[in-house]
């Protein structure tokens, strides 16, 4: 689902590269930990699989297609299967949980009647359902990264990111969003985490790809 081959990201006037020959596989319906201390890489690497930015170097492969050979007016197509959860959620206070969820539909010219049933059902698995009405600013913290991750799941994707999902939240909806982001992998959506909290790592036992310095310097259990 994700290759990377000797993939260099470096940014101007930068002291080392942000990301430096980095070589990595998450396969098809895995849950993958990407962790690593402040400025490992964890946060370029992201933006790389978001296609938020691209690499001075390598390759990156996504549900098979090579980004780099990909025109910049074929990106918007591939982006629709890649959800993005982020740690400061990028949400709208005062629209509604059900308007923000939509927002990830409007460029895909479906019908009101269809983005209204696809967004109930996005809520509905994030146990919002009974709150699309009220606005984001009225929600708690967990809540709000629930509509966050149901607008990352709205377009239904084939991969989920999420940065530092639990990073503004306390060990308790912590877990709640961890057993949420657990649910959405077992329905066969890859799932690929970056956080720094062991707590996490230690709970899910799932493969960990470890960055520092901007390299891997581990990819196993």
């Amino acid at each position: 689902m994700i290759e990377l081959y000797h993939v260099s990201k470096v940014y101007e006037r930068a002291a080392r590269p942000a990301l430096d020959d980095v070589n990595l596989a998450v396969e098809k319906g895995e849950f993958v930990f990407l962790t690593g201390p402040s400025g490992a890489g964890k946060t370029t690497l992201l933006r790389l699989l978001f296609l938020a930015e691209r690499c001075n170097r390598g390759q990156v492969f996504i549900a098979g297609k090579n980004v780099a050979h990909l025109a910049d007016s074929q990106l918007p197509l591939l982006r629709r299967q890649i959800g993005v959860v982020f740690q400061d959620f990028k949400l709208i206070d005062t629209r509604t949980a059900e308007q923000n969820v939509a927002l990830a539909l409007d460029v895909q010219g479906l019908s009101p009647s269809v983005t209204r049933q696809r967004v109930f059902d996005a809520l509905k698995r994030v146990g919002l359902a009974h709150k699309r009405a009220a606005e984001v600013r009225r929600l708690s913290g967990g809540e709000q990264q629930r509509v966050a991750i149901a607008r990352a799941i709205v377009t239904e994707p084939l991969v989920l990111l999420a940065d530092e999902p639990t990073g503004n939240l306390d060990p308790e909806r912590a877990v709640d969003i961890m057993n949420l982001l657990s649910d959405i992998n077992a329905r066969g959506t890859t799932v690929v985490v970056a956080t720094h909290d062991p707590i996490l790592l230690t709970r899910y036992r799932h493969r960990i790809i470890a960055l520092a310095d901007g390299r891997v310097h581990s990819a196993g259990v």
